[in-house]
Parts: C-alpha cells; structure tokens; sequence
C-alpha cells in the first residue's frame, strides 16, 4: 500500500470502481428512450446527493431525458471554475444486455452496451469527485458536472446548457473515452449533418418511361458529385450514409432522400464546404433538389491553451508513470466540440482506453480504470 502521507498519488481500488460502473451500464439508456435515459439519470442524481454534492435536473424536451448538473460540495460556483462533461446515453437499444450484449468480465476486457463510450468516463466523475468527500478536501476550483442525455445524436437539445457552462469554467475536462492506443484528445473535426429530398415526376416504368424524370437517377448523380468532394489529404470527408427512394418497380421514382455526413478539420474552411452541400443543382431537368442542415459540432483546434492544459496534464501523469500522449486529429466529434470552439481550454478523451464503440464487443480495458482515475483526481488537485 502506498504510503499517502508521502506522494500525492491517489490510490483506488479497480474493483470498486468497476462496480460503480457496472451499477451504470446496467441501467440501459438509448438517446431516444427519454425514460430509460431518466431511470439513469435517478440513479446518477442519488449517487452524487449521497457524498453531498448539489445537483439539478433540466426536464427533457423534443423526446430527450433531462439535462443533470452537479455542483461539488465546495467553492464559490458563481466563480469560474473546472467543468467536466460526461454523457449518459449510448446507442445501443433496450435489450442487448439480456441478448446481444451481456456485462462481463474476460481477462482485462470488460464488456457492456455504452461501457466504452461512454459510461465508465461518465463514472470515473463521480468517483474522483467521492475520492475528494471520503478524504476530506476540496479541490482549488469549483468543479461542476454536467450530464448529457442525447449525446450520441448531437446533443440537439444540451449545447445552449453545455456552452452556458462552458463560459463560467476556466477548464473543460472530457470524459470521452480514451482512443489510439491509450491517448487524450486535443484536436477534433467538426460535423455536419445535412438531408437532402429530391422530387422529380412519376410515370409508368413501361409504357411511358420518357415522361418521367427519374428521382432515383438524379440520386446517385448526386452522391458520386458530393462524395468527390472527400479529401483524405485534407482531411474533409463527405458520406451519403443513408438514401431511399421510389414507390413500386414499375414507377419512375418521384421521390428520392439521403443524409449526408461531413467531417472537416479545423484547417479547413468549413463554411464554403457547407456552401457546396446546400447549394447543390440538379443534373437532371425537371428535377428539384432541396437540401437542410449544417454543422452540428464546430472544429476543435489544439490552440496554445489547449496544448498548456495538455503539457499539465502530461506532468500529473508522470507523477504515476503514466505516459500521457494526444492523438493529433480525430473525426470523432463530442461535447468537447463546443467549450473548444468558444476557446476556453479543453482536454477530451480522459476516460478509460477500449475499442468497439457502438459495437457489440464494446469493451474498456480493466487495466486503464485505475490511472485514468488518478489522472482526474490530479487535474482537479492541482488546476487553478
């Protein structure tokens, strides 16, 4: 056992922390079930009342659960101070414990629908905020929770609530998992979400295919002309992820829809990419396309406040022999998206390492509990 008085390590026990996890993953919560989103959010609620944190709740709206703030125990809030974000939904429907996607434990994987992404970050919260109540001391900074309930599909409702809080923090802390071989995020891609209706004219596929004016067709010309416009070298990705069209085989389709996923890197212009998706002609005549959306999640740059925070961080975890790296750019985006674009200093991917996100062989790995919780209990000891 490590001597306390001696080292400011905090020491965990992994097995504790992996119930609390469990405890959480058990409790299903797809984005859309706003019940089953709020049965978690009960227990999250409880959990933080029991080590005497304040909490509040912001009903849901549009078919989301409620928005859950918790406030430490400690601190002047009205103040500045350290703001960690955490989602409670995942993607993986009612059911999948039971059927597709059993809890369990084999070796170092741990398996469970959300485990990954991102229930045992949203846990590690919790806990480190229970490490500081059970010894006693507070941190320098406020800290302040928030939990999101419909983060897996773009947080519609949460950014007014995430960005408010964003501007009273000095520091972002995101408990996205970990990614690449055990690293931190700094830099992501922002994304674009867009649907695109074409309407063209009917006739009989038979007798007068000439009359028609082929939505389908117009379709597919459209996807090879937006999907000419991915860059690998830049980094711009533009994906057509789902299309549908057409009433019966012998109509000239009339109708035809997609969505359209664009992923572009802070070094890029997004808005004249966006232009291009929304200003969209048809190739055939007689055919009308109409396209809606924007950027959901605005590029998040590693600036020289992000890269400090960093640099911070990197020096806690040498303090335990964890080396610390970043990923340099991820396509994945986060909550992390919206604090970084208002320029406030934001470090992502704290929660533990796995693989399989949204998959069923979602898995975080036993062995990254623990460091990943001293890392978070160090930031919130020494950030001020």
């Amino acid at each position: 056992m490590t001597d306390k008085s001696r080292t400011n390590v905090p020491t965990f026990d992994a097995s504790e922390i992996l119930e609390g996890v469990r405890r959480w993953v058990e409790v299903e919560s797809p984005s859309h079930d706003a019940a089953a989103v709020n049965r978690l959010v009960d227990i999250v609620q409880d959990d933080f009342g029991r080590i005497g944190a304040t909490t509040s709740r912001t009903p849901g709206r549009d078919g989301y659960g409620d928005i859950l703030e918790v406030r430490s125990p400690w601190g002047n809030h009205d103040e500045p101070g350290l703001l960690i974000l955490g989602h409670l939904d995942t993607v993986h429907p009612i059911g999948s414990l039971a059927t597709t996607h059993q809890f369990r434990r084999e070796g170092d994987a741990v398996f469970g629908p959300g485990i990954y992404d991102m229930k045992a970050g949203s846990y590690l919260a919790y806990y480190a905020l229970q490490h500081f109540v059970r010894e006693g001391r507070t941190t320098p900074l406020p800290v302040r929770i928030l939990y999101i309930p419909e983060e897996e599909v773009g947080s519609p409702t949460s950014r007014p609530a995430i960005e408010a809080a964003a501007r009273n923090a000095k520091y972002v802390l995101v408990m996205e998992p970990a990614r690449d071989g055990d690293k931190c995020v700094t830099s992501r891609k922002g994304w674009g979400r867009f649907d695109m209706t074409i309407t063209g004219r009917a006739s009989h596929a038979g007798s007068k295919p000439e009359e028609g004016r082929s939505a389908l067709n117009e379709l597919a010309r459209q996807i090879l002309d937006l999907e000419s416009m991915t860059d690998f070298e830049t980094g711009v990705s533009v994906v057509v992820g789902m299309a549908q069209g057409g009433s019966a085989p012998n109509v000239v389709p009339a109708e035809a829809r997609a969505t359209i996923d664009l992923r572009v890197p802070p070094t890029v212009d997004a808005d004249a990419i966006v232009r291009r998706i929304l200003d969209r002609k048809p190739f055939t005549p007689d055919c009308q396309v109409v396209v809606t959306g924007g950027i959901n999640r605005p590029p998040y740059a590693k600036n020289d406040g992000i890269a400090a925070l960093f640099r911070h961080a990197q020096a806690c975890a040498a303090e335990f022999g964890y080396k610390l790296e970043d990923t340099p750019l991820t396509g994945g985006v986060s909550d992390g998206n919206f604090p970084a674009a208002l320029g406030i200093p934001t470090l992502d991917g704290l929660g533990p390492y796995g693989r399989g996100a949204h998959a069923l062989d979602e898995q975080i790995g036993y062995s990254t509990l623990v460091p990943h919780a001293q890392l978070l209990v160090r930031l919130m000891d020494t950030l001020r």
